[in-house]
């Protein structure tokens, strides 16, 4: 017997849209295209949109839907309400003809001969313009999911017909341009993925707040993916950086722990809270599921290995690089991971390449909230806390919302925020979609911010510090510096970036630089793995109290050293990852002792100096038997980082380094932790940053690649002024001329042994003149903050060209 109304994965692909919708026919195009690959992609058939317009039409519905929407103000929230109920209604009593009940019970029939009798099913709608390059329709028709009988399945397509009409659909496709009926409402009939006893979530083949392409950005939680899009969860997340990946390279980028506070589970008991997932619960997860990731290393491997698949299969198609969005689901069952949706990335991938815009605040403020950022830009206003949709008419354009979580019925109140604060929720979550996809700063997973903020309190939404959204108190100032960069000229001098911040790493990567010049360990060590390296190597050393706070913070991890060598490889390769495959220098841990003693458990390790800016740090420690082992650890994840993860742009440099004997012994034991200077193309600069530094240039030479002048440093021990004393700080100065004859003569000495020369202090970010000086002496680049490149790059190209004149 034909199909009139239904059509099989295997029969339909992208070009299908106007009859299957654009759900579906990403599955089609998938299950026929990629499964060859080695993509998995669960079976399933569509309900197409001639059977939508025969429901329709068997029950006279178009003129009585024409009559309940034709004079709607979809802005007016309670007209939009009303009418939306009566259209709902009109869809509501239609009948299904028996025809089309057949059709899809006999394709239900056959799925259950392919998968078993107790086969579970997902029933989706698949509006005809959902997906498109500019609209996603991301959370605004209905799912059902864990159906498992004919009535049930009969009664989760009407209701997913009727889903066409809510008040979230028929606002979303006013703001798109959609006209209201002439959007089919298509219906995607599968086979369930067991993740209920297993893991799901979303992934994106390009960073999702700053538009960087050379990563996929995955979200993951235990249980159904419903609890990671309706934002009630804050997800696991990781990162995959696709270039070293293609090359060979198999290991996460970066990884975050999320508080996975409940999974989504079948049930046979009726969900009424949601009718959307109706036949499921959510549950408490346990401490263990907390403290563990919910998918392993090789899971993330093989979603790394799908999404670029997919990007490429829809890029060849498009004949453009088309990022993708993608949803996936691991069965408990068999253990296999599937793809159960792929749609075009709607925000970033439709923004001007060429444009770079960079939102900066202008003071700080004390921090009323934090969560995860979402976007990279700033917004202010009023707060708004909103506590039920029935609250919904109160608000006033212009005002923060500030909620617990957001659903699509959100949407209308969500278009005229400054801004927008959960409780809860991850990256991919509605409320984060919605407000990417709007252009509005947002934090989402914030905990408290709806207990903290009250209404009408003045607040500044900052998404433009890196990963982590910081909630200010009143407005703050800020600025939008906008830069064309299509014909942006480079100097020869190269400009680099300083950069510590690993959140900041890929807001960062359009910036016209030449590489990072310094990238420093500290902030890694002493954000994320907050801990002493001595301390998790000897915890015997140890009292209870603190043995336990590094048991939990290294819970995730195979054992407190595998979270240390993990958390900074990650760090360090996110950086490196943002310029790739241009030069990135690390510099190997620079704390005094007095810093490395506030780590956690770091003051049985360290002496207590009267100056510690002169005492034991830098080369000095990575010999000495008080730190050699954690000097170790250093070394084990600078390893992993160049040969396991594949960023061999990574130089490493060696700070504080006062003696060529010192040198020497610092080389001979990177060495022997399998960091050779030439092995792997392995290069090792030294930081040029005391006299004898310049003095010895010569020899120093010998035994390094290049040299970075640390002119804050260099500034103190020429001019003998403690740069950490308020007294005397009148005195320190990089302008002054003998710290520039020894800036010169280190450039020089680095240009008669063929080494590169750098300078990575904050001197050419302050002054300009120091950074025309840098340009006449010839040297070979200069490293700056992030606020400073663009304007210090167009000052280098004007002394360059005046020394091009003078010539």
């Amino acid at each position: 017997m034909s199909n009139t109304y239904t059509r099989w994965f295997e029969e339909m692909g992208m070009d299908d849209v106007a009859q299957v919708g654009g759900k579906n026919a990403s599955l089609g195009e998938m299950y026929q295209k990629l499964t060859a690959q080695g993509v998995r992609v669960p079976n399933g058939f569509a309900v197409t949109a001639e059977a939508y317009r025969m429901v329709l039409d068997d029950n006279d519905a178009w003129s009585q839907l024409h009559e309940a929407l034709d004079e709607l103000d979809p802005d007016n929230l309670k007209d939009l309400q009303t009418r939306g109920a009566k259209a709902r209604a009109i869809i509501a009593k239609s009948k299904l003809p028996e025809t089309l009940q057949s059709e899809i019970i006999n394709q239900y029939a056959k799925l259950k001969a392919q998968y078993g009798d107790d086969v579970s099913l997902a029933v989706r709608s698949s509006a005809t313009a959902e997906d498109s390059p500019e609209a996603s329709f991301a959370g605004q028709n209905d799912t059902y999911l864990n159906i498992g009988d004919e009535d049930a399945l009969l009664n989760a397509y009407l209701r997913c017909l009727i889903s066409n009409f809510t008040d979230r659909s028929i606002h979303y496709k006013y703001d798109n341009g959609f006209d209201y009926f002439k959007v089919d409402l298509c219906v995607v009939i599968m086979k369930m993925v067991r993740s209920d006893i297993s893991a799901s979530g979303v992934m994106f083949s390009i960073d999702t707040e700053t538009g960087f392409k050379d990563v996929m950005f995955i979200n993951s939680a235990l249980g159904l993916g419903e609890n990671i899009v309706q934002g009630t969860i804050d997800p696991d997340t990781f990162y995959v950086h696709k270039p070293s990946f293609e090359k060979g390279f198999r290991a996460v980028l970066k990884r975050r722990l999320g508080q996975k506070e409940q999974k989504m589970i079948f049930t046979d008991t009726l969900n009424t809270d949601n009718i959307a997932v109706e036949y499921t619960a959510n549950i408490a997860t346990t401490s263990a599921e907390q403290n563990h990731f919910s998918i392993s290393d090789e899971d993330v491997m093989v979603l790394a290995d799908y999404a670029i698949k997919v990007e490429k299969h829809y890029s060849k198609q498009k004949g453009k690089h088309k990022p993708m969005d993608m949803e996936w689901a691991k069965d408990g069952l068999d253990g296999h991971i599937y793809m159960v949706q792929a749609r075009p990335e709607t925000v970033e991938s439709q923004k001007i390449d060429n444009v770079l815009k960079l939102y900066h605040l202008k003071k700080s403020a004390p921090v009323l909230a934090k969560g995860q950022a979402v976007g990279t830009r700033i917004g202010a206003g009023k707060v708004r806390v909103i506590n039920d949709v029935k609250q919904l008419s109160t608000f006033n354009a212009g005002e923060v919302l500030v909620t617990d979580t957001t659903t699509p019925d959100w949407e209308p109140v969500m278009k005229i925020a400054a801004a927008i604060v959960t409780n809860h929720g991850g990256r991919t979550c509605h409320a984060a979609i919605v407000s990417r996809e709007l252009g509005i700063p947002a934090i989402v997973g914030s905990n408290d911010g709806a207990e903290v903020l009250v209404d009408g309190q003045e607040v500044t939404v900052s998404c433009a510090e890196g990963e982590i959204g910081k909630v200010y108190e009143g407005l703050v100032e800020f600025s939008v510096e906008e830069t064309d960069l299509s014909n942006l000229v480079r100097p020869k001098t190269k400009i680099m970036m300083n950069l510590g911040n690993p959140d900041q790493a890929f807001g960062f990567a359009s910036l016209p630089v030449d590489g990072i010049g310094l990238a420093r360990m500290e902030f890694i060590i002493n954000e994320y793995i907050k801990t002493h390296p001595m301390a998790l190597i000897h915890p015997e050393k140890l009292d209870q109290k603190t043995r336990q706070s590094i048991a939990d913070l290294s819970a995730a991890y195979a054992d407190p050293k595998d979270f240390f060598i993990k958390t900074l490889s990650e760090g360090v390769a996110t950086i490196a990852a943002a310029v790739y495959p241009k030069p990135c220098v690390v510099r190997m841990s620079d704390f005094k002792s007095n810093e490395y003693a506030t780590l956690l458990g770091g003051s049985p390790f360290e002496p207590v100096e009267a100056n510690p800016m002169i005492g034991f740090r830098g080369a000095a420690r990575y010999s000495h038997p008080a730190y050699a082992e954690g000097f170790g650890l250093e070394c084990a994840a600078m390893k992993r980082v160049r040969d396991e993860m594949g960023f061999t742009n990574v130089i490493l440099m060696i700070p504080f380094c006062r003696r060529i004997q010192e040198a020497e012994k610092v080389l001979t034991v990177m060495a022997e932790n399998g960091l050779k200077r030439g092995e792997n193309d392995l290069q090792i600069y030294v930081m040029c940053e005391i006299p004898n530094n310049v003095i010895l240039i010569d020899e120093f030479a010998k035994l390094f690649d290049g040299f970075s002048i640390g002119s804050n440093d260099l500034t103190q021990l020429t001019l003998g002024v403690d740069r950490d004393s308020e007294i005397v700080s009148f005195d320190f100065d990089e302008r002054d001329a003998g710290v520039k004859q020894m800036i010169k003569m280190a450039v020089e000495g680095a240009k008669r042994n063929g080494r590169h020369s750098g300078l990575c202090g904050q001197a050419p970010s302050d002054y300009l003149e120091i950074a025309e000086f840098l340009v006449e002496i010839g040297i070979d680049s200069m490293s700056l903050t992030p606020d400073a490149v663009l304007k210090t790059l167009r000052q280098v190209l004007n002394v360059e060209k005046a020394l091009n004149k003078s010539k």
